[in-house]
């Protein structure tokens, strides 16, 4: 059996499996389970990696979501839509992989619900965006779109401007992951930036997705003004800003400029804003600095560095654990793919990273190669 051959039987990447076999990657207890059933070793690999590798167990990721929790939540929430009281925000909630947060989030919401009408309004809002990008990262499309919903409900009972614009900017983006009409997107967009234009250096999220919705419909001169509005914001912004929902950080500032530049096709520069917005990332912002390395991957890739577009790519799913897959990061994963096809479809990575594409982990419960932790 050749190297490819044992990689396409147990799902990973060759050159990762070519590291293992020399000792330069640790491997996995996943991938010492999937040898021992391929190669007919009776578990001994496995009960090795374990021996060797105490700490590096995989913990098993949460399967399924809290249906009745997120009823509950639900109905407690929309039976009423006032107040606009602003209680002091969640953690650092993007350092928790979306199958451990949404049940934290639904506590939160449940404290709210308790604590009467004046705790609603903006924290309602804010919540109600977390819980929805969170489901739609675990590929609960449907339950997600009733909270996006809720969300533009209570930003708009707060009366607060800027969280009403954020929180169409937020659903206009993770509609772009979900394919969503264009024109919708459009619509939500906006709509975002309108109410963005009434309080001065804001608009950033708003310039950026409405100019990747109309790259997406090919209406590339609109969206190349579009990409000017977004610079022209974004220089205008403080130097320092907040954790709150309305308030970016310097990197994701950056990374709104790389995407919309990916978009249009402009490698290079997005290139140059996507590592720097990697740079400024926190580390322990672990999906959203895999997200940015596969916008960064597909940059190279519209550059004509395929095959060092596609390296990064499969490094990333193959190395990620898998609690942090999500449906927006195979978004991501997919557009890659699309920008290899494009310019070098002969490459045999670009085969390999379409088997890696297709497994999906956090909708189908199987191992991409991750548990390295």
């Amino acid at each position: 059996m050749s190297l490819r051959q044992l990689a396409a039987r147990v799902g990973y990447d060759h050159s990762y499996l070519s590291q293992v076999e020399r000792g330069r990657r640790p491997g996995s207890a996943d991938l010492a389970r999937l040898c021992d059933r391929e190669l007919g070793t009776g578990g001994r690999l496995t009960r090795t990696y374990l021996r060797a590798h105490p700490k590096r167990t995989a913990a098993v990721r949460p399967v399924g979501l809290p249906a009745a929790s997120l009823a509950a939540v639900w109905d407690g929430l929309t039976s009423a839509l006032t107040g606009v009281d602003c209680v002091e925000a969640t953690g650092d909630v993007r350092s928790v992989p979306p199958a451990r947060l949404l049940p934290e989030l639904l506590a939160d919401l449940q404290l709210l619900q308790a604590q009467g009408p004046d705790g609603f309004g903006v924290r309602a809002a804010e919540l109600s965006v977390l819980v929805a990008e969170t489901l739609t990262g675990l590929g609960e499309l449907r339950a997600a779109r009733r909270w996006w919903s809720a969300a533009r409900a209570f930003a708009d009972s707060s009366g607060e401007v800027s969280v009403r614009s954020l929180v169409r900017a937020r659903e206009a983006v993770s509609g772009l992951a979900e394919l969503r009409p264009p024109l919708q997107l459009l619509e939500l967009a906006d709509e975002s930036l309108a109410l963005a234009q009434q309080i001065p250096a804001s608009g950033v999220q708003a310039h950026a997705v409405r100019a990747r919705v109309l790259a997406q419909l090919g209406r590339r001169a609109e969206a190349h003004r579009a990409l000017q509005e977004l610079l022209s914001c974004s220089d205008a912004l403080p130097p320092a800003t907040t954790s709150r929902l309305g308030d970016l950080a310097p990197y994701e500032v950056h990374a709104a400029e790389g995407t919309v530049c990916a978009s249009l096709g402009y490698g290079t520069a997005g290139c140059l804003m996507l590592g720097r917005a990697l740079e400024l990332c926190p580390e322990q912002r672990i999906g959203e600095r895999a997200q940015l390395e596969l916008a960064l991957a597909e940059c190279l890739a519209l550059e004509g560095e395929v095959a060092a577009g596609l390296a990064l790519a499969m490094r990333v799913l193959v190395e990620l654990p898998d609690e942090w897959h999500t449906y927006y990061l195979y978004d991501e994963a997919g557009r890659v793919l699309a920008a290899a096809r494009d310019r070098e479809p002969g490459l045999a990575a670009v085969r390999d990273l379409e088997v890696l594409v297709e497994r999906r982990p956090y909708a189908t419960g199987r191992s991409v190669g991750s548990g390295s932790w």
